[in-house]
């Protein structure tokens, strides 16, 4: 993960905890859904780890946002 775009990181794992709350799924039940480790997860949220475009997407997908959503600041 290049440091330049943290905050990019950042943002994107608020707006999944966020949009994975109101969808009523736990880190482990996302993870699942995903095929990843619930420790997996957490590390996006915390923006641990970078993500592909690939996963991204399917993130979005699984919590029924667009992909752009995800990468968008909260006003």
């Amino acid at each position: 993960m290049n440091p330049a775009y943290h905050e990019v990181y950042k943002t994107l794992g608020l707006n999944i905890m966020y949009y994975r709350n109101r969808a009523d799924l736990s880190q482990r039940q996302l993870g699942d859904l995903l095929d990843k480790d619930q420790s997996h997860v957490s590390r996006i949220e915390r923006a641990g780890v970078g993500v592909s475009l690939d996963l991204l997407c399917r993130i979005a997908e699984i919590l029924e946002v667009e992909p752009y959503l995800l990468l968008k600041p909260k006003d």
